[in-house]
């Protein structure tokens, strides 16, 4: 009896060491693994008289010899674009609306190689990793086909990229190896003053063998201050007074501008 239970308490005493040097290594493989970091520089951006736009770095470590892909995305929302057409053969004008659904209106992809030789198929639509996974993901109303909904997607994006509002780039991200054998990146991108105000994320992918392997995120928020937030308010909350007041302001200049041509002896 007492030697069985010597016997057990031996099993046990073992079975403890083992289960701890398993969670131990588990651990120490979790942080040694977990090495990719993102941080944006200049993550609060004002909108006031004087905004044009700013820009944004993002930088951080990751593991040495890692492929990186840089997403930066306003939330998924619903978009409506005028359709063009030709009519009676002559004139251009509107003839109908486009729906965009589910699609960023502010969307950059910057990627250490081609996304087509880092990612598999499967992987950039599952991430929504450059325009082709972006099209798989968004909805085009109404369309008759996929080939259809293929013309328009591209129309939109050409929009979006003269607006400065979507953009895609690949081998801009700068790496440095550093002496403990970790690697780190930077990209400094223009922040155009065509973003609304909101809540951008930007989340950077390390890559191996074909998928995403790591994901580490950071944040931009847009916001007006001042005079701008106050305008913007009472647009959305007075709208009728604030009609009166821009009239207001309107006429206020004209005139101001009619005196000076006056006194200046400009007005004949």
């Amino acid at each position: 009896m007492n030697t069985s239970l010597k016997v057990q308490r031996s099993t046990f005493k073992w079975a403890v060491i083992v289960i701890a040097a398993a969670a131990i290594t588990l651990i120490a493989g979790a942080d040694a693994s977990a090495m990719l970091t993102a941080k944006a520089n200049h993550d609060h951006i004002t909108i006031d008289f004087f905004y044009h736009g700013s820009s944004v770095s993002v930088k951080g470590l990751s593991d040495p010899g890692r492929d990186l892909v840089i997403k930066i995305a306003s939330p998924e929302g619903h978009q409506v674009l005028k359709q063009k057409g030709k009519v009676a053969g002559i004139l251009w004008m509107n003839v109908g609306s486009l729906s965009f659904e589910r699609t960023p209106n502010f969307y950059e992809v910057f990627s250490s190689r081609r996304l087509d030789d880092m990612l598999t198929q499967e992987e950039r639509e599952k991430y929504a990793l450059g325009y082709k996974a972006l099209e798989k993901s968004i909805e085009v109303s109404p369309v008759k086909n996929d080939e259809e909904k293929s013309r328009w997607f591209n129309e939109f994006v050409k929009y979006k990229e003269a607006s400065n509002l979507y953009a895609s780039s690949e081998g801009k991200i700068e790496t440095t190896t550093l002496a403990d054998g970790h690697q780190e990146y930077f990209i400094l991108t223009q922040w155009p003053h065509q973003a609304t105000p909101g809540e951008y994320t930007v989340t950077v992918y390390a890559v191996k063998d074909g998928k995403v392997v790591e994901q580490a995120e950071s944040h931009v928020n847009v916001a007006q201050v001042g005079m701008v937030k106050t305008l913007a308010s009472m647009a959305k909350d007075s709208a009728v007074f604030y009609g009166f007041l821009s009239v207001g302001i309107a006429l206020g200049a004209g005139f101001g501008v009619g005196l000076i041509f006056r006194k200046g002896g400009g007005a004949h």
